[in-house]
């Protein structure tokens, strides 16, 4: 769905306007709502914003599922490292860092 100009309010429109917005909005309409001339809300479905909740999740485990397929092929062709020397490993990395944070 696009956003249209007519989909773009005003918090001070929106807020003399919220019932009208919202019927809209339960209608299918998404409305973008404004603060000082910039992006500011979203006014949605409750039902559509669920099913985008929906999507991210299923995004995320498509993404894991990856990452596990590639794990697999890296223990099928050898690129295996033991568990510990990986963990020191990521500790040395992280010690600059964290030392940095620290005098910051």
């Amino acid at each position: 769905m696009s956003i249209s100009a007519n989909d773009v309010v005003p918090f001070t429109q929106a807020r003399a306007r919220l019932s009208e917005l919202a019927d809209q909005a339960k209608a299918g309409a998404e409305k973008i709502i404004t603060k000082n001339g910039e992006s500011y809300v979203a006014l949605i479905d409750a039902d559509r914003l669920d099913y985008y909740h929906r999507l991210e999740r299923e995004r995320i485990h498509l993404l894991l599922l990856d990452d596990v397929r590639r794990g697999l092929a890296d223990i099928a062709a050898g690129r295996t490292v033991a568990a510990d020397a990986a963990i020191d490993r990521l500790q040395q990395r992280r010690a600059p860092l964290q030392s940095g944070k620290k005098r910051g």
